[in-house]
């Protein structure tokens, strides 16, 4: 008979919802309900906003709420964690598949639609491998640039719209200098529904941040755009949207379409992963609870697939709505569950009441959400922590701005790796004293009162020993032997950095073991771990050594050179 004993757990760690579920508390309803509907009350106008980001009609927006919504409460590890539309993959969405189809064209649509299921099919096969750890291939300096970056590369491109003027594609001072020369012949209608409009969601988030601003802001300008013949007069308006549910819509399976989506897919998974699993740690750190990365990742797959089937684009997990659903008082998935149920209904029954909403106000609730993402303090903070991680942020900010979006965020992940690699290959050794009166050991350069012994080098390589970092680490040995007086007789390694050690290391290091012995400088280890140590014996190095010169703490060894220059003189004076 099949084993069944692991079943269970097997299918509430593939369907989290089935043990915040079966927990559930009556007194959690009513504040999920209310939670719900203030989600709806922002992802409603949100939706169709952002998907000027993406390039599409607004009714696609719609399309993109319900499913994600669903599919995410059941898989997602995170309780609060709200997913949606986006507008830092939003934009990258857009220029993707603007490289292969027309902006407005129905290919274009058809293949945001494609790219979403392809985001799904890529976040499932990452979370099925388990590569949650891929996150972290975008530091925290990156993502800061990346995301001011975005903010001024999103506003350019919805100015146009704010202000009722033509457009222009290009860089970000391209479509700033097309701002420029449309700006005087812009009508004066377009431009005061807009400015109001922005000026509307600016002191509504600052006077009272609670109430769904973006909401009141469409069916403000709506109505009084209605009222006052606005339309007329040369506001843009949405149109006619269509009621009822989104049909199917089978994705592109051309081989070559797909290999050219491929590269933004990734962009945008790698992206929106790190965003999600940002929202979804702060959501955990306030509302409770635990988040698997790799399950975010699964349950990223099914809400962009089905996204993406029923007519959507790409979705990832927000961290501003996900603020507005723990503001209200959510304390489950069930708000997001309410919040699907009323999107859904908004599409049966209400669309025709966003026929006359004005684009400028669309236009404006993106850009105040664009404003809000931006955090020139933590840009400030950044110069005053380091500033080599400052400039990295500078640089991917300013690589937005002349290349674009995706190489801007390329340029970022790739200064990132080599200043990874850089810094794992020159690990910071350093010489060694004792902290007075304590058995603490630390850098003489960094503490000068640290107490040094005549004729002992204590050394910390400062990292893990491999054929990249063992010549940088030999030379950093040397010139510390070359400027310690007086000259050195002892070396003592502290090995408690060194977590791992590979062929070309040990063979390196004996090398340098034997010239000291040469020199006839004597050697030992402090604080071996034991895999290095085994590594150590296997390859003969604890022999060339000794295995008595292997000590416990960087005292029992200091203790054991004390001795050892004790016996010395008095040999020395008994002669």
């Amino acid at each position: 008979m099949p084993d069944t004993t692991n079943q269970p757990s097997l299918v509430r760690r593939v369907v989290p919802a089935i043990g915040w579920l079966s927990a559930y508390r009556r007194a959690w309803l009513l504040p999920d309900v209310l939670a719900g509907l203030a989600v709806w009350a922002v992802m409603v106008p949100e939706g169709m906003a952002y998907a000027s980001i993406v390039g599409v009609p607004p009714i696609m927006g719609l399309y993109t709420i319900v499913p994600p919504l669903i599919a995410y409460a059941l898989l997602g590890s995170s309780r609060l964690l709200v997913v949606g539309p986006d507008t830092a993959t939003g934009l990258i969405s857009a220029l993707t598949v603007g490289a292969i189809a027309a902006h407005g064209s129905a290919q274009f649509n058809s293949l945001t639609s494609t790219l979403a299921v392809l985001i799904g099919v890529f976040f499932l096969l990452f979370g099925v491998l388990r590569m949650g750890w891929m996150a972290a291939f975008i530091p925290a300096p990156v993502m800061r640039g990346f995301i001011e970056g975005l903010v001024w590369v999103t506003i350019i491109g919805q100015v146009p719209h704010l202000l009722g003027i033509e457009g222009a594609a290009g860089n970000f001072f391209d479509k700033l200098w097309s701002v420029l020369q449309h700006l005087p012949g812009a009508s004066l209608a377009p431009v005061l529904t807009g400015l109001l409009s922005l000026i509307a969601m600016q002191l509504l988030r600052h006077l009272v941040p609670r109430v769904p601003a973006a909401l009141i802001v469409a069916v403000a300008a709506t109505i009084i755009v209605s009222l006052l013949g606005g339309e007329a007069a040369g506001v843009s308006v949405v149109g006619d949207l269509p009621s009822g549910l989104p049909h199917l819509v089978l994705p592109s399976f051309d081989p070559q379409i797909l290999l050219e989506l491929v590269p933004g897919a990734l962009a945008i998974v790698l992206v929106g992963y790190a965003e999600a699993l940002g929202g979804a740690k702060a959501a955990a750190q306030q509302g409770g609870g635990g988040v698997d990365p790799n399950q975010e990742l699964i349950a990223h797959g099914p809400a962009n697939v089905l996204s993406g089937l029923f007519g959507g684009f790409l979705v990832v997990g927000s961290l501003s709505k996900t603020s507005v659903a723990m503001s209200a008082g959510a304390r489950t998935q069930v708000a997001n569950l309410v919040a699907a149920v009323f999107c859904f209904l908004t599409l049966l029954f209400l669309t025709p009441l966003f026929r006359g909403m004005p684009h400028p106000a669309l236009a404006a609730i993106v850009i105040a959400a664009m404003l809000h993402l931006s955090k020139p303090g933590q840009l400030r903070d950044l110069f005053v922590r380091s500033r080599w991680e400052f400039a990295l942020a500078v640089i991917v900010f300013a690589g937005e701005l002349t290349l674009g979006v995706l190489h801007g965020i390329a340029l970022g992940v790739v200064l990132s790796l080599v200043m990874l690699i850089y810094r794992t290959t020159h690990p910071q050794g350093a010489a060694l004293g004792q902290l007075p009166g304590t058995e603490a050991y630390r850098d003489v350069v960094l503490h000068p009162e640290a107490t040094t012994f005549p004729g002992l080098l204590i050394w910390r390589p400062g990292g893990d020993l491999f054929f990249a970092s063992i010549g940088h680490v030999g030379h950093g040995l040397k010139t510390a032997l070359a400027v310690t007086r007086p000259p050195v007789r002892h070396v003592l390694f502290d090995a408690e950095s060194v977590n791992m050690v590979d062929t070309t290391a040990l063979d390196e290091l004996s090398n340098v073991i034997r010239e000291l012995q040469e020199q006839r400088i004597t050697v030992a280890f402090a604080r071996v771990r034991d895999q290095v140590r085994e590594r150590m014996r296997l390859e003969g190095l604890e022999i060339l050594v000794g295995p008595d010169k292997f000590y416990e703490r960087v005292t029992d060894g200091v203790r054991a050179w004390q001795m050892a220059g004790s016996g010395r003189e008095q040999s020395d004076r008994s002669n």
